[in-house]
């Protein structure tokens, strides 16, 4: 794995991080999607300094990941078990039509 050392702009500070090639593209947009909840934040919201709006875009981003997490914990296992009964039922009938 070859690896690359890239610099990001996040509210207005540059950060260089050294990074998995195949990953450059990946912080890049990141990078631009905080700039960008940012500025959609400064337009709806008051705040006395870019920090404010760094920590109301890492809560938004925290938040998402772990209503996503709750709901892949919560639902990951049923919809699995019910696939497993779903392709049992499909084997069987396959089965009985190709015996006979």
């Amino acid at each position: 794995m070859s690896e690359l050392t890239i610099s990001v702009k996040i509210a207005d500070r540059s950060y260089k991080l050294v990074i998995a090639n195949e990953h450059e593209v990946l912080f890049k947009q990141a990078a631009e999607l905080i700039e960008k909840r940012m500025k959609d934040y400064s337009g709806s919201y008051a705040y006395k300094d870019k920090q404010d709006l760094l920590a109301m875009v890492a809560l938004e981003y925290a938040t998402n990941y772990l209503q996503d997490e709750h709901m892949l914990s919560e639902h990951g296992q049923s919809q699995d078990d019910g696939q497993e009964e779903k392709l049992a039922k499909i084997d069987k009938l396959l089965t009985e039509y190709l015996a006979g």
